[in-house]
């Protein structure tokens, strides 16, 4: 029986995920430049899933000028597809893929108090998912599981008051 892997987005910061995502997306064609730089940095500073709107507004203020909401979601949109950041569907909200071009189903546990998502790598859940899809005639593109409820974190918060 295959395990379920869980990774820590919080201790894959910093400079040399910006390094591995910049050769990721360069290796397909496309250009690293400021404004994705940018993007990238400060979607990669939040520890929980973050909005579009969230990370125009941190780069406008980092930028001393107003950035389009909408150029921060196609530059999103090119992350996603390239495997750079992941979409927290539920919340309309993106995280940094600490394993840019890794290609694996996603699986999300999303904790309704807090808004964490963590991530986890469990691939017999993903086979079993597509082989539901598959029997039905249905063709995923990019299977995404999202499971909502309360963080350990949260819990014990909770317990506690």
């Amino acid at each position: 029986m295959a395990t379920a892997t869980k990774h820590s987005h919080a201790h894959h910061h910093g400079a040399a995920l910006a390094e591995a995502a910049q050769a990721e997306l360069e290796s397909r064609g496309e250009q690293w430049t400021q404004l994705r730089a940018a993007v990238f940095e400060i979607l990669n500073g939040f520890e929980k899933p973050a909005s579009a709107y969230d990370i125009t507004e941190q780069l406008s203020a980092a930028q001393g000028r107003r950035i389009a909401a909408n150029s921060v979601y196609r530059i999103l949109d090119l992350f996603v597809g390239s495997n750079l950041a992941q979409r927290i569907e539920s919340a309309n909200a993106y995280i940094a893929n600490p394993h840019p071009g890794c290609r694996h189903d996603c699986i999300f546990l999303v904790c309704d108090t807090c808004g964490q998502a963590t991530h986890v790598d469990d691939d017999a859940v993903a086979a079993k998912v597509r082989e539901a899809a598959e029997k039905v005639g249905f063709a995923p593109e990019r299977p995404v599981i999202e499971v909502h409820g309360v963080c350990t974190d949260c819990a014990v918060k909770s317990t506690a008051s």
